[in-house]
């Protein structure tokens, strides 16, 4: 996936965050949708420790298609 294609996901994804979070305003989510919001969150945190990665690959004169998605624990964990 290159820097374009996550970028698009990255849209998607907020595009998909907003549309709950409008619904949550109007009256509540669901538990499917809580859990879906969550599966948001996490996925976006996935996309820029990815692009983050590439950065860092790429400005070290190396291969950013070396870069790999992280799983959830890891980029979870991660401290702001």
């Amino acid at each position: 996936m290159d820097d374009a294609e996550i970028h698009k996901r990255i849209e998607q994804l907020v595009g998909e965050e907003q549309q709950l979070y409008d619904r949550g305003a109007e009256g509540g989510l669901s538990e499917s949708e809580h859990r879906r919001l969550e599966s948001i969150k996490v996925g976006l945190d996935q996309c820029w420790d990815l692009l983050r990665q590439r950065r860092a690959l790429r400005e070290a004169g190396r291969d950013p298609g070396a870069a790999h998605v992280r799983d959830p624990e890891v980029v979870e964990r991660y401290e702001q």
